[in-house]
């Protein structure tokens, strides 16, 4: 997948896996990973400035294997924000299917060369 693509669907993603349970990061990385491959270095940064925005919050819960692990909690705008994150994910790939059905219905179901 494009690394730009990919970079703007990743909010959506940690947004969307938060509202099902709290998780730490390195518990994110590995769930998208089954998915989209990325690196731990992605996530960091996008879970610190998601924190700033109020979107979500943290807490440390102590771990067996190791020292306590900060866990993300989706807040209530987070929520909302990945509703409206959904509602625009969807408007794109409906547009994009419209133009790519009408591509291939004009041109007979070809691919361009």
């Amino acid at each position: 997948m494009n690394p730009q693509q990919k970079k703007g669907n990743l909010d959506l993603c940690v947004l969307a896996l938060l509202c099902r349970n709290d998780m730490y990061g390195y518990e994110l990385v590995n769930r998208i990973s089954q998915a989209v491959e990325i690196s731990e270095g992605t996530i960091y940064p996008l879970l610190k400035r998601i924190r700033d925005e109020g979107y979500v919050t943290t807490y440390l819960k102590e771990s067996q294997e190791g020292p306590p692990r900060k866990y993300y909690c989706i807040t209530a705008e987070g929520i909302r924000r990945k509703d409206e994150l959904v509602r625009e994910w969807y408007m794109f790939v409906n547009g994009m299917m419209a133009i790519l059905n009408g591509v291939n219905a004009e041109e007979g179901g070809k691919e361009n060369d």
